[in-house]
């Protein structure tokens, strides 16, 4: 049985002079950790089920309210720490395993904030993107080998089968069934709108989000859960999820409760039954499977769409990458460690995998060095936190970058980590049509356009400030790139120099 174990972690304090019992706490919290005292007169507090998402706080019309971490602690111990110890208490107590949501809270290094962006001065100089051609457009794919003129020298276009996205971002898998109806609204409106593309996730697509097709990646996972011909010619692309990094070599776990009548239907299961994903796919067991897998997804589009295969970044991942470039696919998708995901058992989440950008540049090293880097694209996920990770990205030798955890936040997520209990008080990771009803998708959509937006301004400034005028001058472009505080092991796996070089 999966359990939760961040209980009693937070205190709710309450100014009661402030407070006017107006009882809007009681109503907005799906945990139930206000209530309304008959006997005392006033407002209450059940603390051991917040899960601090700050709903009651931002909604609290009298600022009476706030959240602190309970001060309550057990007798400090350099080797069992707190977390440890009530992990121990919890698990003896139900034999369950430890059930976490979003991305690892442990303090692993972060790599990209310990690399900086070069900059343009006298001999060569910036580039002002507000007043000067930017481009930030990209294409997904095969690339071709050889440049093609027709008999007036024009070039002739032989790219085919790509996506075409207006800035190198896009909403990474987040499944119908873990998110809200509204919450996938929002990513497949703001993909429209911006010209980038969102990912249906392992839960199949929701028959209202067909209008969206030229803009959404379907998904293939291990439980083929809503798999089916006109799924799959519905989106832009298909993708093959191998793996998440929050949850290498394991499957998926969706909780019967989470599981209505409309998710049901889309994922083709019953109501109410958990839907549980196999760790491996089982007709996939060695990279000639694969192979077969994406030629059958090929044959079923009729050739007509790329296929991506999303792996998790794990020790030997530019061997696996250099596979997968074999197997016919057109786009290779690297998850990080740190990435997020609606449910994944505690210690794999915290312990397994490595970081997004060790992977994406040895991954990038290990296909130049076979000369097959033009067969195929990158895209890198897994904790892209901002416009300068996604320079760092691409620059470390991504064609493009998922983000998902970022978009939630811009949905309104307060990042409380307790999404697979279903109970999200901001409608997004919820199927409580009550809470569901929280998020505007038209408000959500707009805020997801204003981020993209911001980025993508802010992603022009920093190319302008390098002297570099289009995303391709920048993929790979790691003399653009300096370390601090790195080991030159870090260093040499990333590819870049020490800052001072």
């Amino acid at each position: 049985m999966p359990i939760n174990y961040d209980d009693n972690t937070y205190e709710v304090i309450r100014n009661q002079d402030r407070c006017i019992n107006c009882r809007v706490c009681e109503r907005q919290c799906a945990n139930l950790v206000h209530k309304y005292s008959e006997y005392y007169g006033r407002m209450t507090s059940d603390c051991i089920s917040c899960v601090d998402c700050q709903r009651c706080v931002s909604l609290c019309p009298t600022k009476a309210l706030k959240i602190i971490k309970n001060p309550n602690s057990y007798r400090d111990n350099a080797n069992w720490n707190e977390a440890a110890i009530k992990s121990v208490y919890k698990q003896a107590g139900s034999g369950g395993v430890l059930l976490s949501s979003m991305g690892t809270p442990e303090a692993y290094p972060v790599y990209w904030d310990k690399i900086l962006i070069n900059a343009s001065q006298v001999t060569n100089p910036s580039i002002d993107p507000l007043r000067e051609p930017m481009e930030t457009r990209i294409a997904l794919g095969k690339r071709p080998q050889n440049i093609v003129r027709d008999g007036n020298g024009n070039i002739v276009n032989t790219v085919k089968n790509s996506l075409f996205l207006n800035v190198p971002i896009m909403f990474s898998a987040m499944s119908y069934g873990s998110i809200s109806y509204n919450a996938h609204k929002s990513l497949a409106i703001a993909a429209e709108k911006l010209g980038i593309f969102y990912n249906t996730g392992e839960g199949g697509l929701h028959r209202d989000f067909y209008k969206y097709g030229k803009n959404t990646i379907v998904q293939v996972a291990s439980g083929r859960f809503g798999v089916f011909k006109d799924f799959l010619n519905a989106g832009a692309a298909v993708e093959i999820k191998m793996g998440q990094g929050a949850k290498p070599g394991i499957g998926g776990h969706l909780p019967g409760e989470k599981i209505g009548e409309d998710v049901s239907r889309t994922r083709m299961i019953p109501q109410g039954v958990d839907a549980i994903s196999p760790a491996p796919h089982h007709d996939i067991y060695s990279i000639e499977d694969l192979r077969q897998l994406v030629y059958s997804l090929k044959e079923a589009t009729n050739y007509k769409k790329p296929v991506i295969v999303k792996i998790a970044a794990v020790h030997n991942v530019a061997a696996i990458a250099s596979g997968v470039a074999r197997s016919g696919a057109d786009i290779i998708a690297i998850d990080g460690f740190r990435g997020g995901t609606g449910a994944a058992p505690t210690r794999i989440r915290d312990n397994v995998g490595i970081p997004i950008e060790l992977a994406l540049a040895s991954v990038d090293q290990r296909l130049r060095e076979e000369g097959i880097r033009n067969e195929i694209s990158l895209v890198a996920g897994g904790s892209i936190r901002n416009s300068a990770d996604i320079v760092k990205a691409i620059a470390l030798g991504a064609d493009a970058v998922y983000i998902a955890t970022g978009a939630l936040l811009a949905l309104g997520c307060h990042l409380c980590r307790s999404c697979h209990l279903g109970k999200c008080n901001w409608g997004i990771a919820t199927q409580n049509p009550d809470l569901v009803k929280r998020l505007n998708p038209e408000t959500g959509s707009e805020r997801l356009v204003n981020l993209i937006t911001a980025w993508t301004h802010e992603i022009e400034e920093m190319m302008g400030g390098m002297g570099i005028n289009s995303i391709e001058a920048l993929k790979g472009n790691r003399l653009m790139l300096r370390g601090v505080g790195m080991t030159q092991k870090e260093l040499d796996i990333l590819g870049i120099f020490h800052a001072g070089e």
